[in-house]
């Protein structure tokens, strides 16, 4: 009779493991289109990619695309221009961060996936995917693209930028 109990205990923990596990395993790919904008003075946007709940409260930085080879840091002076990631989130972030901060994108499409381990933590319900852009000598946008977490299946949602972003497509996959 004990053996029987060992042997159902285990299989009703690993029963129980069994939907976060699944939770866990979607990933999120993110597509951003920055436009080519003729002006006088182009420099590449600066770039971040968050995650938030419906009230506006940030819960995890996903990136921040900004000049990271800029002698003794300078690149990160410039990220407050970014002001709603900024004062949501930014400024608690110590840069660069790994996994989070990269270089600027040149104007095109351009596409991220976000893994699982990226996601970690992220509880069930309502989010807004968010994207802001800035640029020196020109303008910010902030684009905002709302998704459920965790997926039930492919789920895509897209919204536009009027200025400095184009498209942004968020897509979930269990």
């Amino acid at each position: 009779m004990a053996s029987t109990k060992s042997l159902l205990l285990p299989a009703a923990l690993l029963g129980g493991l069994a939907v976060p596990a699944a939770a866990a395993a979607a990933d999120m790919t993110v597509s951003v289109e920055i436009p080519r904008l003729t002006v006088a003075e182009y420099h590449r946007p600066y770039v971040a990619i968050w995650i938030e709940t419906p009230d506006q409260t940030a819960v995890k930085t996903l990136a921040v695309w900004y000049d990271v080879k800029l002698k003794n840091g300078e690149g990160a002076t410039w990220l407050k221009d970014m002001r709603q990631w900024w004062r949501r989130a930014g400024r608690d972030l110590k840069m660069p961060a790994d996994g989070v901060s990269g270089a600027t994108k040149a104007p095109g499409k351009h596409q991220v996936t976000f893994k699982a381990a990226a996601l970690s933590g992220l509880k069930p319900g309502q989010y807004n995917l968010v994207i802001e852009a800035a640029r020196e000598v020109g303008g910010r946008e902030v684009v905002r693209v709302p998704f459920t977490w965790p997926p039930k299946g492919s789920a895509s949602a897209s919204a536009s930028g009027k200025s400095e972003l184009g498209a942004v497509t968020v897509t979930v996959k269990p």
